[in-house]
């Protein structure tokens, strides 16, 4: 393993320099980077213009001046822009900026992704699985740009003039809910027409009911879950994660799972009214979800019996996902705070920008600042992965089923869950490495739209300053980086093939 991680790592170093020098030196060939001062009626522009020929080392053919930038990376210093600021200092702010906006993104995506392909691939050719593949199309052939400005208009414009108004459905969106949310579900559950028409009036039911309660709480204006939306989430995710790890019959799984439900039920009063306002820093609540993995884990190991592993990952997984939902309320308490503040003036759901400047308030009242400005460029990164994971995923699944020790698995009366969950999804998962090894790198570096549209300060902008400028030394820090991170997710997927499957040698 580790030989074969050294000659990767010695032949990407070798990948990485050639493409360093080309992009170097196709820049600086791109134009003058002194032309600005050429033009200019400054009384000292020759001062001027022999200050930058000194600052940048211009007087050095650009074959030759990659050598003194490349040493000086040695270094760590990316040098100096044709304003003379640093670009390790606008490296810094421009990647936590857009690793800020692309690691939601990317999550999410790949959550969502691999959760829609895998259902779809269960339900091959229903109309579940026609929809989702039009949608999927759909989305991948739409330009980002345009996607973006579309997200501007209707999601943040038009919701914000919602909110400005009355803020209730009308009774002809209730409706078309409705009956959309039906037939989604009637659609995804299996099995004979006439399930198939009580799943459609339990799901049409319960949203109508869903979006009525919004409609006369007021929901809009004063968004909550309260601890009955809490109590909902956490039974219903320890019976999900439970059916999905363990199977419903392995009774200390869902005892466990039900235990640590009820633990985040009890808990949610004294966090929101007492705890919470304890809780200033982002790395408090970080260790707050340490400490609930932990403890979900000890109540997973002690009720957990001889087969403790599985039972501590649904403890966990049950926990996490209440503790969210816990903070995703509290975090709801204070819109109202937020939307009507003296900066944001009842327009919570920005267009442009990554903070609403000299914004003043507590953590929660930044976390609902940060959720608003990344809403619009988060959705519209996640809209074009989406159709990318979905659809790989779907046929990356569909190929494994039809293998032969699929087919022997259900021979030997497994369960259908059993070899979906344990035999097939792992081994579609190998494809599915390669594709997110390139689409973090390539979102890092592919963003530059996006950022374009939403005014978002991160490497795009990084990017497009310098070629505008002709400045090598911002454009190759963000090559360098965007390369380097290429380089080690491919390793990493490398080295997840050989974990996915005990066939592969990494050798």
């Amino acid at each position: 393993m580790a030989t074969f991680v050294i000659r990767r790592l010695i032949a990407s170093v070798f990948v990485l320099l050639a493409a360093t020098y080309l992009m170097y030196n196709l820049v600086a060939l791109s134009g003058d980077p002194l032309k600005d001062l050429r033009e200019s009626s400054a009384p000292n522009k020759e001062q001027l213009i022999e200050s930058r020929i000194r600052l940048l080392n211009l007087d050095v053919a650009p074959p030759l001046r990659y050598f003194i930038w490349f040493a000086g990376v040695l270094r760590g210093d990316f040098g100096v822009t044709v304003e003379g600021r640093s670009v390790n200092a606008l490296l810094e702010q421009a990647l936590g900026s857009t690793i800020q906006l692309v690691t939601i993104a990317t999550i999410v995506a790949i959550f969502l992704g691999l959760l829609v392909g895998i259902t779809t691939a269960l339900r091959q050719y229903s109309g579940y699985d026609y929809s989702v593949t039009f949608v999927s199309f759909l989305f991948f052939s739409l330009p980002i740009f345009w996607v973006a400005v579309l997200l501007k208009q209707f999601v943040a414009i038009g919701f914000n003039d919602f909110l400005d108004d009355d803020p209730q459905l009308p009774m002809l969106v209730i409706v078309a809910l409705t009956l959309l949310s039906g037939a989604l579900w009637a659609s995804i559950i299996p099995g004979e027409p006439r399930r198939k028409a009580v799943m459609f009036g339990i799901a049409a039911v319960a949203t109508a009911g869903l979006l009525t309660v919004m409609n006369l709480t007021d929901w809009f204006s004063y968004p909550a879950i309260t601890i009955g939306g809490v109590a909902a989430m956490g039974i219903g995710t320890a019976f999900g994660f439970t059916a999905l790890i363990t199977g419903l019959k392995n009774r200390r799984a869902l005892i466990a799972a039900l235990v640590v439900a009820a633990l985040g039920i009890a808990v949610y009063y004294p966090f929101q009214y007492n705890l919470s306002f304890f809780v200033t820093e982002w790395w408090m609540l970080l260790g707050l979800a340490a400490l609930t993995a932990l403890v979900s884990g000890v109540v997973g190991f002690v009720v957990g019996g001889v087969d403790k592993g599985p039972v501590v990952r649904v403890a966990i997984f049950t926990g996490l996902t209440t503790a969210f939902v816990i903070a995703l309320d509290r975090f709801m308490l204070v819109w109202d705070d937020y939307a009507n503040s003296g900066r944001v003036r009842g327009r919570p759901i920005a267009t442009i920008g990554a903070s609403t400047p000299n914004l003043e308030g507590s953590l929660w009242v930044q976390g609902v600042d940060i959720f608003t400005h990344l809403l619009l460029p988060t959705l519209a990164l996640i809209l074009i992965s989406f159709a990318t994971y979905t659809r790989y995923s779907r046929a990356s699944l569909l190929e494994v089923l039809n293998q032969d020790y699929i087919r022997t698995a259900r021979a030997k009366g497994l369960s259908e869950r059993t070899v979906v969950v344990r035999h097939a999804f792992r081994n579609a998962l190998i494809p599915i490495a390669t594709i997110v090894a390139f689409d973090i790198g390539g979102i890092v570096g592919g963003a530059v739209i996006t950022e374009r549209v939403f005014g978002w300060t991160g490497m795009g902008q990084l990017f497009q300053n310098g070629l505008a400028r002709v400045d090598p030394n911002p454009v190759m820090a963000f090559f360098v980086v965007v390369g380097g991170l290429a380089i080690l997710f491919n390793l990493i997927a490398d080295l997840v093939y050989a974990a996915l499957d005990p066939r592969i040698r990494v050798n």
